[in-house]
């Protein structure tokens, strides 16, 4: 379900999307980062066979507030922790990460565990996404952060 009222971000902020590890398919992906431009956020997307260090180094050189990782490989409790641990290193612990793919309700949880803020699985609207991140922005800059 979709919340029109859902709060809104005041400015432009950035979002780097990325296909870490060997998955060969971004449609999702592509339209992930096309529903997140149309709602007003600067994206920059990495292409596909992009590896964890590099999506760090992505992220860092680009200035990002979030980083979205697209992973239908099955690798997900392997490369989403690798990215976290580098944000970190790099000092953007603060820096929200969500994902998309084919992610069992099990791992979900452990993934929310290590900091992970959210997992749209299939069939999920780009709408919710957007709104997630809205919300998260809205509530950010309400904090003052």
């Amino acid at each position: 379900m979709t919340d029109s009222n859902a709060p809104k971000p005041s400015r432009r902020h950035r979002i780097l999307v990325a296909k870490p590890g060997l998955d060969g398919h971004d449609r999702g992906a592509k339209v992930v980062v096309r529903a997140l431009t149309e709602a007003g956020y600067e994206v920059i997307y990495t292409g596909l066979h992009q590896d964890p260090e590099a999506v760090v180094e992505a992220a860092l050189q680009e200035d990002v507030e979030a980083v979205g990782l697209s992973i239908l490989s099955g690798a997900h409790m392997t490369l989403f922790p690798v990215v976290m641990e580098g944000l970190k290193r790099e000092g953007l612990g603060d820096v929200l990460v969500f994902g998309g793919g084919i992610i069992p309700p099990q791992d979900e949880q452990e993934l929310k565990n290590l900091g992970v803020g959210a997992i749209f699985g299939p069939g999920t609207s780009t709408q919710q996404i957007v709104e997630f991140l809205d919300r998260h922005f809205a509530a950010k800059e309400a904090r003052g952060a």
